[in-house]
């Protein structure tokens, strides 16, 4: 029987009230329908009430730690890059590597030599992480491991008394959004997701010109990952278990924190405003399934992709806030385009925009000249950037910021300042692929977006780039 308007209204209220795990059963049920909204009794039954902070982890700033005692989880492409990072790093000691595959472990382990860190290695099992966890001589654990892992992984080491800085996306459910908000608010332990480009050399100069009212009021911003690794998903020596296109079977905008964290830190999201709804749209699959289909017939790793279905080319997501801005996010990794993350901030003022590359600003119908750029960048230049920014670029890491994202979370660390992306930030920049999956299923359908602060929003202050606080956490020169 179809559903009258009423209870279409009434379900999408329903969202917004939804708890631990119960929106999330609701998108794995409906993504699977023929039917939409077909999730609704199901959620009807069992809403709970909004959520309630047992401590506001937002401006939260934990105890000092004067040497921060790290231990590795997963040590492919990432987690081998942010080792090379950390070696730069004062007041760090690399205490416990983990992976479970002893090449990768072993391979770590030889990153290290020749410097102070000689650590203790975890391999060759699966519930090996667990056990680095539970050391305790340990203050943070750096998850660099599949999208799969990094939830289970985050709320068990915190649980375990350890702060936790995890790649993206920090989950793939709203289930675990929930989860490791109540286990951060519960545990009082810090649970970053490692968004880069939230220390990009652009990025961070527009959220300062945003901060100082260049822009006027921002009115819509945009970001995406358009990205072609598309031969990637089939490398079976680069994707451990060909974990990624597994993860395509999933339709929705799957990866959308890089370009959705700058732009929201901008809006100041979860800090004075709230993502409030969203809609999502996805195009066929025209390539993945076509190629996996084909080498299912002659290689056994990829049987199990013979009759799959994945997510569309492109999928255009835009969201809404509670004052009444827009957010478009992209993501497409598989066409042939280049790379772009958009990073467009439009406000009644000023608007600028990066991809292509350079990055441009403009007060009116043109972009401003060279000359004029480099004076409002002189102008509006991050602290940060002023500090470390040419020694960022020396140490690597998409160009600097990978590094900048390091030194910035050790240093937060160690002098006991709130981090720059928190528990709220994790759980609502994540939210967005389930909730879009959520969409596309049901014809791309407006659904709530959880208030992940329950409500702190309203008075939790912007982040913090003036530096005021902290800044002592020294580089080693090394070979600089």
């Amino acid at each position: 029987m179809k559903e009258s308007s009423d209870e279409r209204r009434d379900f999408l209220k329903l969202t917004g009230t939804v708890g631990l795990g119960l929106l999330s059963a609701g998108v794995t049920q409906s993504c699977t329908a023929t039917k939409p909204y077909s999730s609704l009794h199901h959620i009807q039954q069992q809403a709970l009430q909004p959520h309630s902070p047992t401590f506001n982890m937002s401006g939260y700033g934990a105890p000092k730690i004067d040497t921060v005692r790290i231990g590795y989880i997963g040590l492919g492409n990432r987690g081998s890059g942010a080792l090379n990072r950390i070696v730069y790093l004062e007041n760090v000691e690399v205490k416990a590597l983990c992976d479970i595959r002893p090449e990768k472990a072993q391979a770590a382990q030889k990153q290290l030599e020749g410097t102070p860190h000689h650590p203790t290695v975890y391999t060759g099992s699966e519930n090996e992480w667990k056990k680095l966890c539970e050391r305790d001589d340990l203050d943070l654990i750096y998850i660099c491991t599949p999208w799969n892992l990094h939830a289970p992984m985050a709320l068990y080491a915190m649980e375990q008394g350890k702060h936790v800085a995890v790649e993206i996306p920090a989950a793939t459910t709203l289930e675990d959004c929930w989860k490791l908000v109540e286990t951060s608010e519960r545990t009082r332990k810090h649970c970053m997701m490692l968004e880069n480009c939230c220390y990009d050399f652009f990025e961070l100069l527009t959220l300062n010109m945003a901060r100082q009212g260049f822009f006027g009021e921002v009115v819509h911003v945009e970001g995406a990952y358009i990205h072609d690794i598309y031969d990637s998903f089939f490398d079976k020596s680069k994707r451990y278990d060909l974990w990624r296109l597994k993860e395509n079977q999933r339709n929705g905008n799957l990866y959308p924190t890089h370009g959705l964290g700058p732009v929201c830190q901008i809006l100041n999201i979860n800090r004075g405003d709230k993502m409030e709804y969203l809609v999502s749209m996805a195009s066929n699959d025209f390539m993945l399934a076509q190629r996996a289909h084909a080498l299912a017939s002659t290689d056994a790793d990829f049987k199990q992709f013979a009759n799959a279905s994945f997510r569309g080319n492109m999928n255009t997501t835009t969201i809404r806030t509670q004052k009444g801005k827009t957010i478009m996010v992209q993501h497409d990794v598989s066409s042939p385009r280049p790379y772009s993350r958009i990073h467009l901030v439009s406000g009644t003022k000023a608007t600028a925009l990066k991809y292509p590359l350079p990055g441009k600003i403009s007060t009116g119908h043109d972009w401003v000249s060279e000359e004029e750029y480099k004076k409002l960048e002189e102008k509006y230049q991050p602290e940060i950037i002023k500090r470390i920014g040419e020694l960022a670029k020396k140490v690597g890491g998409h160009g600097g910021m990978d590094f900048l994202m390091d030194w910035r979370l050790i240093d937060c660390l160690r002098n006991g300042l709130p981090l720059d992306q928190d528990v709220y930030d994790a759980a609502s920049w994540s939210a967005i692929a389930p909730l879009s999956e959520w969409s596309v299923a049901n014809r791309s359908a407006s659904i709530d977006v959880p208030d992940f602060t329950g409500g702190a929003w309203k008075t939790n202050a912007p982040v913090d780039i003036s530096m005021n606080k902290g800044g002592n956490t020294k580089i080693k020169e090394r070979s600089l």
